[in-house]
């Protein structure tokens, strides 16, 4: 009875929680659109005129992920910049790099089983697919969205559908800008003893510390809160088809708000032989939907002009990760691409282990840093 109370209490706890660090996500995209109007003054064009260039926002969007390694991280910035003048023109290949970016924690949870060649092949493989399935949708929609803005035009055609063609200030939506109003209009009383645009940066730094730190234990106080329903929804769905694994995938990652979470935890599960690659594929495919949630909370933090454009982003997330998994997905060649190139440089790492370190090390920071450099 008192181990029956104690856990209760103990989920109470945890909800509690959960809801507070959900709130305070909000309120940190709140303060990073603040942030970015009080310190570029009308200036944001000029500020960001470093993103015009796809291929370095691409970059950004990639090195920034990989340092972080949580692209719901990103995505929520992504978003507060959006609120605060980045046009979403140039966020959209900041948003592709993010995926491509998230993808490092698999593969540094691989480098658990280096000692075992066996293991260590078929974990890095696991790792790999994600990361060649990611790169595969840049190539495809990268330069759609450059030649037609495909997804520009149809993300927008969505805010302006949900919204009703005004702010994102909707009746729905309305509890959201008078709860976190509050909290950031203190934030900004704080600041404005330091001189601009300081005071807009400090508002700024402390808007992506929140952020860092909420998507960071709320992701922790979920996985404990349900991990009894999440580990039965994972092992009934792999293994059952494509359309239950992406599925399953999409649903774990909502629940837990990572998809480094879900995508790290079939790793171990490849390389020690218990699932295969083909098994996993489709569920970490779910993953890369799955964790559009996030953007699409932090989009209900903005309020006014902007909101309709912070939603746009986040649908953004969405519709590309939707359309990378419907396109690759369906056609037999594209599908099993990411599955034979990982086997590949699986094959390769396990031989000469300096393989995987060199890939890590070109794929996430040297090729995306010489190529921000050069293009800069």
């Amino acid at each position: 009875m008192n181990t029956a109370t104690s856990t209760t209490q103990q989920n109470i706890i945890r909800w509690v929680g959960i809801t507070s660090l959900i709130y305070l996500l909000l309120v940190a995209v709140g303060m990073i659109g603040t942030g970015f109007k009080w310190a570029t003054a009308g200036h944001a064009k000029e500020l960001f005129e470093f993103a015009s260039n796809p291929f370095v926002g691409l970059m950004i969007g990639t090195v920034a992920t990989a340092l972080i390694q949580s692209s719901s991280t990103v995505t929520s910035i992504i978003v507060g910049l959006v609120a605060g003048g980045l046009p979403v023109e140039a966020a959209i290949p900041m948003i592709m790099g993010a995926n491509i970016g998230t993808t490092i924690t698999n593969t540094i949870v691989s480098l658990g089983h280096i000692r075992n060649r066996d293991e260590f092949r078929l974990a890095f493989a696991a790792a790999t697919v994600h990361d060649f399935f990611n790169l595969m949708a840049v190539i495809i929609f990268l330069p759609l969205e450059l030649m037609f803005g495909m997804l520009e035009k149809a993300s927008a055609y969505l805010a302006a559908l949900l919204v009703g063609g005004e702010s994102l200030s909707m009746k729905s939506m309305n509890f959201i800008k008078p709860l976190i109003k509050p909290v950031t209009g203190a934030a900004k009383d704080l600041f404005s003893v330091l001189p601009e645009p300081t005071s807009g940066m400090a508002m700024i730094v402390l808007g992506i510390a929140l952020i860092i730190f909420s998507v960071a234990y709320v992701g922790k106080l979920l996985k404990k809160a349900l991990v009894g329903r999440a580990k039965e929804m994972l092992h009934g769905a792999i293994g059952r088809g494509p359309v239950t694994g992406i599925a399953s995938g999409s649903i774990v990652t909502v629940l837990v708000q990572s998809s480094s979470t879900t995508t790290s935890l079939m790793v171990p599960l490849v390389g020690t032989g218990v699932l295969k690659l083909k098994d996993i594929y489709p569920f970490t495919l779910g993953a890369n939907i799955g964790t559009c949630i996030t953007a699409l909370l932090a989009a209900t933090a903005v309020s006014g002009d902007m909101a309709i454009f912070a939603l746009q982003i986040a649908l953004v997330h969405l519709s590309y990760n939707v359309l990378a998994v419907i396109t690759i997905f369906s056609i037999p060649f594209l599908r099993n691409l990411p599955l034979i190139l990982a086997e590949k440089l699986a094959a390769l790492a396990a031989v000469k282990r300096r393989i995987a370190f060199g890939y890590v090390s070109a794929v996430f920071f040297f090729l995306p840093g010489s190529l921000i450099f050069v293009t800069a």
